[in-house]
């Protein structure tokens, strides 16, 4: 492989402006640094100097700004994919876990303290919240079939891109707030509820955790859509 200074610097300067996942762009960083170096070699083969060479090279390549426009798209919608599948898999495994959980420790949830059942704005939102999990996946499911049909009918990177993340952050935002609103409520019905046991109060506090934390990844996929 021909000297590699320029094509180094050049290759460090697109590196520190792409964000997305590693992988993803250690890929394109290495298909990059492949046609430079088969660029150099023609151009080494043609008599021309390693610096020229190189220099020859990037220039035919393109400016470092430009490319990086182009691959921090495909980064983006790759990171979009992701995001949407993590969701899909990781929110209903997490309620799973939970219910399992409550069911091992309580079992079926026991009437308020008052006696008698719970107001009916109780059990609404209760109900609401337990169909939370299935509305993100099926936002989720919808989102990449949706992709894929619009990247058929020519639609940019960056705009599927920017669409995964804007139905990733609307997704876990409702999931989220399902969680908080019975959380809540549970507490203005009866209060000691929340404490009569411990490990399921604890699995309730990881999955908050767990849903701010999905809730920034997706944040985190608009903003590189974004640019």
């Amino acid at each position: 492989m021909a000297d590699a200074g320029v094509i180094d610097e050049y290759l460090a300067d697109l590196d520190r402006r792409l964000r997305g996942p590693e992988h993803v762009k250690a890929d394109l960083l290495a298909e990059a640094r492949d046609s430079l170096d088969d660029a150099v070699t023609a151009y080494r083969g043609g008599g021309l100097p390693a610096e020229d060479a190189q220099r020859r090279a990037v220039a035919e390549f393109g400016p470092v700004n430009r490319i990086a426009r182009d691959y921090q798209s495909l980064l983006a919608l790759a990171q979009g994919v992701r995001t949407l599948w993590t969701l899909i898999l990781v929110v209903p495994l997490a309620r799973v876990l939970w219910e399992v959980n409550r069911s091992f420790w309580i079992g079926s949830w026991p009437a308020p303290s008052g006696g008698g059942a719970p107001p009916e704005w109780y059990l609404l939102i209760a109900r609401a919240n337990d169909s939370t999990t299935w509305v993100v996946v099926g936002a989720g499911l919808c989102a990449l079939l949706t992709g894929r049909l619009l990247a058929r009918k020519g639609w940019s990177a960056v705009s599927l891109a920017r669409l995964a993340g804007q139905v990733a952050v609307g997704a876990v935002g409702v999931c989220l707030l399902g969680n908080l609103s019975i959380i809540i409520a549970t507490v203005l019905v009866d209060a000691a509820l929340m404490l009569m046991s411990p490990p399921v109060g604890l699995a309730s506090l990881v999955s908050l955790v767990i849903l701010a934390r999905l809730l920034v990844v997706a944040r985190r996929c608009v903003a590189s859509a974004a640019g």
